[in-house]
C-alpha cells in the first residue's frame, strides 16, 4: 500500500509540474502505459480501449470539414499512434517511401522530446501506406529533414493503414481512413530524454492534409504559425 501510494504521488507531483509550466491556452495530453501489442491498421486491438480520443481542429478548410481524432499509447519498447480521418476521397497516388506525401492526402506527427535541442522527428503517412520518416534539425528556423539509416529490424516503423466504407486504392471514395503505427525508441535514438519515464515530458504536434477540393485543408493540434516547423508552439505530452 505504501508503495502504491508514493507512486501516485509522484504522478501526482509530475501532473502538477506539467501544469505549472504549461499556459491553459496549450494543448496536452496524457499518454498511458501498454504492453505490446499487434498494429492492425484499423484500430482492433483491445489496448486501445485505454486511450482517450482527441479531436484535431481543422485549421484551414477548402472544400468540406473533415474530422480528424487521435490516440496515442506507449510501451517499454516504443510508441503507438492511431489516427482516424474523416474523408470522401483518398487524394493519393505517390507509392514509393520517402516521397513528398504532403503534396497529397497524408496524416503527420512531429516529436520533439527535449527542448534542450532543436532537433525533433517528422513522420508522414498516406492512405496507401507509403511513409516519410525524417529527423529534423532546425536551425535558426532552417530546418532539412534527414532520413533514418540502418533502418531495419527493431528500428523499423511498424504501420497499416485501412479505409472506412471503401478500399485503400488511390482517388478511391472512403467514408475514413485510418493509420496506426507504431514507432520504436530505438529509431529516436540518440534524441536525449529517450526512452521517456513515468513523469516524463514531451512536446508533439499531430497534422493533416487533405486535396479533395484540390487545395490543401490542414489541422492542427497546437497553432503553428507560417508551417508545420513551428516547433516552439507544439503541444505538449505527458507520459503516464
Amino acid at each position: 500500500m505504501k508503495l502504491y501510494l508514493l507512486n501516485v504521488g509522484v504522478y501526482i507531483s509530475a501532473l502538477l509540474l506539467l501544469f505549472s509550466s504549461c499556459s491553459e491556452a496549450e494543448p496536452r495530453y496524457f499518454i498511458k502505459k501498454t504492453s505490446d501489442f499487434q498494429i492492425t491498421g484499423n484500430g482492433s486491438a483491445k489496448a486501445w480501449e485505454r486511450a482517450e480520443w482527441m479531436v484535431i481542429p481543422q485549421r484551414r478548410i477548402f472544400g468540406d470539414p473533415y474530422e480528424l481524432k487521435v490516440k496515442s499509447l506507449y510501451s517499454k519498447k516504443g510508441l503507438y499512434f492511431l489516427y482516424y480521418s474523416q474523408d470522401k476521397k483518398l487524394t493519393a497516388t505517390l507509392t514509393e517511401d520517402n516521397s513528398h506525401l504532403w503534396k497529397e492526402d497524408v496524416i503527420e506527427l512531429f516529436i520533439w522530446p527535449d527542448e534542450r535541442d532543436s532537433i525533433y522527428f517528422e513522420y508522414e503517412l498516406s492512405p496507401l501506406n507509403v511513409e516519410l520518416p525524417i529527423l529534423v534539425p532546425n536551425l535558426g528556423g532552417k530546418y532539412k529533414g534527414w532520413l533514418p539509416w540502418d533502418y531495419d529490424g527493431e528500428k523499423k516503423i511498424i504501420r497499416r493503414t485501412s479505409a472506412v466504407g471503401g478500399i485503400v486504392e488511390s482517388m478511391g471514395k472512403v467514408d475514413a481512413w485510418i493509420a496506426e503505427f507504431f514507432i520504436p525508441y530505438q529509431l529516436l535514438e540518440p534524441l536525449r530524454n529517450v526512452p521517456p519515464k513515468s513523469g516524463s515530458k514531451w512536446r508533439m504536434n499531430f497534422y493533416r492534409f487533405d486535396y479533395d477540393s484540390g487545395k490543401g485543408s490542414t489541422w492542427e493540434w497546437a497553432p503553428v504559425n507560417h508551417n508545420f516547423h513551428d516547433y516552439k508552439n507544439f503541444g505538449f505530452i505527458l507520459f503516464e
